[in-house]
């Protein structure tokens, strides 16, 4: 059998649409929303208790409010510092060993990471040891969250039909919102049940605590979990033959136009997001002194609406294309700062919530394709740590820096209107990598591998190597 007839049965089809087939996606699509929840809950509940909680807790000695804030945001930051080597190592592993086995790693890893955060003294107590350990568990949780988006999307995106690839692995991105959503709704409710000076003394620990149940709950859906058939087609296919190469290095010397492709498709994605939920939490806490509770009610809101909203996107994405729709997510993003910021000077609770959710709406245009993507941008053998290393490498310089720009840009001008020529200026970035990608709507990744082989020597495609 000829390798172009072997890729066409039907058992070597990516995904043939049967009732037993979808019933068997969403079984792996919810395994891998699951993990994603808790992963994401842990991540941004760190955002979310650095813009209120932090800044005072841990560096009390700051020259002023922002001061301290900008400094909790520098520790926010060590953990994007820390995705791309956790992207690396773990997509490594994943490349080599499993999506499923890392992805049990990773979330034992960044819920006990998240626990200890939990039970850190203030600096009161001691001292600069305080936020010492503080760093350290953010780079642990920062490292494990580097691989979990990789494997959580690929765990999708190979057992997914080619049709309805957008469709289908955009349910992992929207777990994310549900993770925020999770956080922000148990940093609102012990707001809401303690006073001030009791949530900021000990009612925030709660929220790290709790996600011990989570992760355990988590770990056991994903023990549940198979691999997909052309990945260990393709595992099969290293292991049988030593030459063929796999991993990060391979990946940045076969396929950097893809690497830089992906980190240009993230980059104003990532900008725009983080300033939506961190810097506005900033912006109306310290411009306007607006209520705590209210703004965590407006960004409660807005995740819903996020949640609801990317599955549709992903849908559009597989009925148009890629590239149109993501395009339409980055000249609405470029917008969003210009009457956001003023919506929210009204002071008026409706408007601002309104502000908050058209942005997170905004950024689903572009959020949603990013897995299809991706996962089509790169061949089986090096997928994970393609887009682990494209998509995490890129949160280094967009959305671990976003709020500690916009918040120094806030202090230094006293205006919001350098924060949106910022968040322009990224998009316009952003605008130039989506008009330089290949649109790869439909794209069989049985061909993504058969051309790797073709451009690369290999002896067959990897994908055709085993008969099943």
């Amino acid at each position: 059998m000829s390798v172009n007839q072997r890729s066409n049965t039907p058992s070597a089809r990516q995904g043939d649409g049967t009732p037993g087939e979808a019933s068997g996606l969403k079984r792996i699509v919810a395994a891998a929303m699951v993990g994603t929840v808790v992963e994401w809950y842990e991540f941004f509940l760190y955002a979310t208790a650095a813009s209120l909680v932090f800044g005072t807790f841990f560096f009390p000695n700051a020259g002023s409010e922002l001061d301290g804030i900008i400094a909790a945001f520098l520790t926010y930051a060590v953990g994007f510092v820390a995705r791309p080597l956790g992207g690396i190592v773990f997509g490594q592993i994943g490349d080599k060993l499993g999506r499923k086995h890392t992805l049990q790693l990773t979330i034992v890893l960044v819920g006990v990471a998240t626990f200890l955060m939990g039970c850190l003294p203030g600096f009161d107590s001691i001292g600069y040891w305080a936020p010492a350990l503080l760093v350290i568990l953010r780079f642990i949780q920062g490292f494990a969250v580097g691989g979990e988006w990789g494997g959580a999307v690929l765990l999708v995106a190979e057992h997914s039909p080619d049709r309805s690839r957008g469709f289908w692995s955009s349910w992992p991105q929207a777990a994310v919102p549900v993770g925020n959503l999770l956080a922000t709704l148990v940093l609102l409710g012990m707001s809401w049940i303690l006073p001030q000076d009791e949530f900021l003394s000990w009612g925030w620990r709660v929220a790290f605590w709790v996600s011990a149940i989570i992760v355990v709950i988590g770990y056991y859906i994903r023990t549940h979990v198979s691999e997909a058939p052309i990945f260990l087609e393709a595992r099969e296919k290293i292991e049988s033959e030593k030459a063929v190469s796999y991993g990060v290095l391979e990946v940045v010397k076969r396929y950097p136009r893809g690497v830089l492709g992906a980190m240009g498709l993230r980059f104003a994605e990532n900008i725009l997001y983080y300033i939506i939920v961190s810097f506005t939490i900033v912006y109306l806490k310290t411009v306007h002194q607006y209520d705590t509770s209210q703004l965590l009610l407006a960004l409660l809101i807005a995740h819903v609406v996020h949640f609801l909203v990317i599955p549709q996107v992903g849908r559009l994405s597989d009925a148009f294309g890629r590239k149109p729709v993501y395009l339409v997510g980055v000249v609405l993003g470029a917008t969003w700062a210009f009457f956001a910021f003023p919506m929210f000077d009204t002071l008026n609770p409706f408007l601002i919530i309104l502000a908050v959710t058209i942005g997170l709406v905004f950024h689903a245009f572009m959020y949603a394709g990013q897995p299809a993507i991706m996962s089509e941008m790169f061949p089986t053998r090096m997928r994970y740590s393609g887009v682990s290393l494209g998509y995490q490498v890129t949160s280094i310089l967009a959305g671990s820096l976003a709020p500690i720009i916009a918040t120094a840009l806030l202090q230094e001008y006293g205006s919001w209107v350098p924060v949106a020529i910022y968040l322009l200026i990224a998009c316009g970035i952003t605008m130039v990598a989506v008009l330089t990608l290949k649109e790869t709507r439909g794209a069989s990744l049985r061909e993504v591998d058969a051309e790797d082989a073709r451009r690369h020597g290999l002896d067959e495609p990897l994908a055709g190597q085993v008969e099943r």
